[in-house]
């Protein structure tokens, strides 16, 4: 089972069952970054969701302005979208070979398509969900080029369907996180690095300290990661003033020689984080959130 996007380079139809709505953003996030980065089209599917992508790209550091002004980056809008997921069965594989035929004849080397369809397929039956993802990977098959990755939300799709959906897409794509409530999600790109996407508030600010704590031990324990711990709170949205207590207190208890790395926080998280004394913490290091040409957050 693929546990990073560019596991799934070689792969065409592939599934995600997302933990929560960060999982959704991070995955969708990242499989079109890699496409961007791998010169293939990329062309998104949304449904009422392109500024949360957009969002979410910018906190990925993500240009996507020149992409989508040359056209290698295709955001659908919702209309074209839901009209897309409405084609008759009988014409589910020649619409989709179409726009695939179109990019080869573009001179792309590649394609890739994600989104919210899945959303505007929920009026359908199982048996003709199935029918419609075995169409579409019939075609995925036939252009090794081309490739889709599908998700399902668990609270619209029952036990059932999302084995059948299993069942009818060849790979199912997993990334475990550290920590994931549904209100904040907790991943380790890379040693000593924590990502923290979502919302900090009193049902979750522990978890921040304990993961601190453990990411302290970590650069104590072996040799062979950063000295440093960096905190990527690009995605962090919501950050309350306890929470902002147990971060500073975190690193207060920092080596002298240490480092707790704020790698890009929003103007609202940084604003809870000075009210609470950040810039009296000598192993606190703030590096500013850069602006990509996708946008900028408060």
């Amino acid at each position: 089972m693929p546990r990073t996007i560019s596991d799934l380079d070689l792969v065409g139809h592939t599934c995600l069952m997302p933990d929560s709505d960060e999982h959704a953003w991070e995955a969708t996030a990242a499989w079109i970054a890699g496409g961007l980065v791998a010169g293939e089209r990329v062309v998104y599917f949304e449904d009422c969701t392109a500024d949360r992508l957009l969002e979410r790209l910018d906190d990925d550091r993500v240009p996507v302005e020149s992409a989508i002004a040359d056209g290698q980056f295709q955001i659908v809008p919702t209309e074209q979208t839901r009209a897309m997921v409405s084609v008759p069965m009988d014409q589910v594989e020649t619409v989709t070979e179409q726009v695939i035929g179109e990019t080869t004849a573009q001179g792309w080397p590649g394609m890739r398509l994600i989104g919210e369809a899945a959303r505007g397929r929920m009026g359908m039956g199982l048996d003709e969900l199935v029918a419609y993802e075995t169409g579409i990977d019939n075609v995925l098959s036939r252009n090794p080029t081309a490739r889709l990755l599908c998700l399902y939300d668990r609270q619209q799709f029952d036990d059932e369907a999302v084995a059948a959906m299993r069942s009818v897409h060849g790979t199912e794509y997993a990334a475990p996180p550290s920590y994931d409530d549904g209100l904040l999600r907790v991943t380790r790109p890379v040693a000593s690095t924590l990502r923290l996407a979502g919302e900090i508030d009193h049902s979750n600010r522990s978890v921040l300290r304990r993961m601190i704590d453990g990411a302290l031990e970590q650069t104590l324990r072996e040799v062979d990661v950063p000295v440093d711990v960096t905190l990527d709170l690009a995605s962090l949205r919501f950050l309350d003033v306890a929470g902002a207590v147990e971060l500073l207190r975190g690193a207060q208890q920092f080596p002298a020689e240490q480092r707790v790395v704020l790698r890009g926080p929003r103007a609202r998280v940084m604003r809870a984080l000075r009210r609470c004394g950040a810039e009296s913490i000598a192993q606190l290091v703030v590096e500013p959130r850069t602006q990509t040409d996708a946008g900028s957050h408060r």
